[in-house]
């Protein structure tokens, strides 16, 4: 027996053992740190933090448009300019044709919906379920009692949405420059960027650029046909089955659909209230029954077809990703949840296959060129 055993010192392979536990542990929590400070100045800023990173959502979506028009010739000032109006007068008629529509259905829209309220009074109030009925009048006077009580709270309310007004006018104003010099200039900020690092990291840090910036314009364009896609299919079997508003509640698909999962179903959910109070509960589960039918079709054929190897992103972590972005930071982190998700995925898988010491078996496109 060796007179290491025999003293009971650890053997040299459980210290190198722990050595590499410790390690990596100290990694871990640097990174952990390092996320952690990332997301405290993201939440301290987020009035400019948001709009910087909607801005450059836009411009990743404006470029490949930019750059066709570009190609055939015309001028990058007037093909950056077309894009960007073309994007405001799209996002304008939508926005008028569901106000339009909204407003020519409201009044049949608060009577059936009366009507359905009466039914469920009446469902609840008879056998076998035989619940004491709600008089709709005591709640108006309740309601006009909470409001004469908490004036003063609500002309705060006013005031704090206001204040949301100044900072949502800022927030576009934000969005429009950063997209615009994105367009513009995006490769030399970008460039100057990189610069600040050193010089034995910036050749890694530009090949995982390029790899993210690729996923980010393929992963839009492709959040884009989808969002069109479930859209279109829910709102030709709304209009189908005769539920109203079928335009709208297009719209309103179509921009739920951005936020991968969850988005499409619960903005599919107005189409099933509609078919409920208009229609009917038959109806209803009709159109339950296409929403899930869309959902299907996009997410078992389309996406995995659009995607293809760009987007790598198991199912399961976009799941997490907009529930975790969801939770921490409501609509926005929801929206941008799976993007910064996918596009984190392939830069550090491109940072590693850049790397001599580390083999990746699957390769990373960086064809595109950021803006």
């Amino acid at each position: 027996m060796s007179a290491a055993a025999a003293s009971g010192d650890p053997s040299p392979s459980r210290s190198s053992g722990l050595r590499t536990g410790a390690v990596f542990a100290g990694r871990l929590l640097v990174i952990a740190a390092a996320v952690g400070l990332a997301g405290w100045v993201t939440f301290t800023l987020a009035n400019v933090v948001v709009p910087l990173a909607i801005g450059l959502v836009v411009a990743a979506l404006l470029v490949p448009f930019s750059a066709l028009l570009q190609r055939h010739g015309v001028p990058k000032w007037l093909s950056i300019t077309t894009a960007l109006l073309t994007l405001v007068a799209g996002i304008a008629l939508l926005v008028f044709l569901v106000v339009w529509r909204v407003s020519e259905q409201l009044p049949a829209l608060e009577a059936r919906s009366v009507a359905l309220v009466s039914s469920a009074q009446d469902l609840l109030r008879h056998p076998p379920l035989g619940l004491p009925a709600v008089d709709l009048d005591t709640v108006s006077a309740d309601v006009r009692s909470f409001i004469t009580r908490h004036a003063a709270e609500l002309r705060q309310g006013v005031a704090v949405a206001g204040a949301t007004l100044v900072h949502l006018g800022e927030g576009l104003f934000i969005v429009t420059f950063t997209t615009i010099f994105a367009l513009t200039g995006g490769r030399r900020m970008w460039d100057w960027v990189v610069s600040l690092f050193p010089r034995s990291a910036q050749h890694r840090i530009h090949v995982a650029s390029e790899a993210g910036w690729t996923t980010l314009t393929h992963f839009i364009r492709v959040q884009v046909v989808i969002a069109a896609t479930d859209a279109i299919g829910i709102a030709l079997g709304a209009f189908l089955l005769g539920v109203p508003l079928a335009g709208p509640v297009g719209v309103v698909v179509f921009i739920g659909a951005f936020i991968p999962v969850v988005g499409a179903f619960a903005a599919g959910a107005v189409a099933v209230l509609l078919a409920l109070l208009f229609k009917g509960w038959v109806v209803a589960l009709v159109m339950l029954g296409v929403v899930v039918l869309v959902q299907q079709l996009e997410g078992q054929v389309l996406h995995p077809f659009l995607t293809g190897s760009v987007v790598a992103v198991h199912p399961l972590a976009v799941l997490v990703a907009v529930i975790a972005g969801t939770t921490i930071g409501g609509i926005a982190g929801g929206f941008f949840a799976v993007p910064l998700a996918a596009t984190a995925n392939s830069m550090i898988r491109a940072a590693r296959q850049d790397d001599p010491d580390v083999e990746i078996a699957l390769p990373i496109p960086v064809s595109a060129e950021p803006a």
